[in-house]
């Protein structure tokens, strides 16, 4: 999202081990061992939405040496099944050597019907906002929890509520990042090169498809890998 509320800052720097379930700045026990959903050859089983139809998918995203580039242009976003509710996603992205730092997002619990800026759960990419959680199209997170903000009537993306991050930990341009996120029911939390970047609940618990966004800037990513959760 472009559309940017400042939070509370930094509450806490915290270590230590973590098992799911357990709240801590260290990454999630182990990798998400499940479904490759980028093969590092092709846009096979993805399908795309652009704000200019007339665009064609391969025209913004490309698979060269095992690397997926969004040009960021038009507003879209790739898709693909499975549809998964309960889940642990774990995404590699980066801002290009030789391309200012833009704007990205994950879409999760995506459903239809489809618009550029979809109803969905977003987990933010926007370099300086990494982390930040969004309900997009009126997909509600709860009020009362901490770095909670909301925007009314977006041109693009309707009714939104959001979370802010906790803090930063996004690598420099250039530099691969890993985010790992970890959903059960109402309650999203999102890990960043190994901290703990959000932590929120009240989110809409039902399903959804996974997504990629493109929204103005040049992002490269290399792993997508999807565990569903019983």
């Amino acid at each position: 999202m472009k559309t940017r509320i400042n939070g509370l800052g930094r509450l806490w720097v915290c270590g230590g081990m973590i098992l799911w379930g357990a709240v801590s700045c260290s990454t999630p026990a182990g990798r998400p061992t499940g479904l490759e959903l980028f093969n590092g050859k092709d846009l096979a089983d993805w399908k795309s939405v652009l704000a200019d139809p007339a665009v064609p998918m391969d025209q913004v995203w490309s698979v060269q040496g095992g690397i997926l580039t969004c040009q960021g242009t038009p507003l879209g976003f790739l898709y693909r099944e499975p549809a998964a509710g309960n889940f642990r996603l774990a995404v590699e992205y980066r801002w290009p050597p030789g391309h200012t730092p833009g704007n990205s997002g994950i879409f999760t619990r995506l459903n239809a019907p489809f618009s550029p800026l979809p109803c969905a759960v977003e987990v933010q990419l926007k370099y300086g906002n990494a982390g930040d959680v969004f309900g997009l199209q009126g997909k509600p997170i709860a009020r009362g929890q901490p770095r909670f903000f909301e925007i009314r009537q977006h041109p693009e993306g309707g009714d939104i509520a959001g979370i802010s991050k906790l803090l930063e930990a996004e690598n420099p341009p250039g530099e691969w990042n890993r985010v790992e996120i970890l959903a059960r029911g109402e309650r999203y939390r999102v890990w960043l090169n190994g901290k703990l970047v959000n932590d929120v609940s009240g989110v809409h618990p039902g399903a959804g498809l996974i997504g990629l966004q493109s929204e103005g800037g040049v992002i490269q990513f290399r792993r997508v890998t999807l565990q569903p959760l019983d």
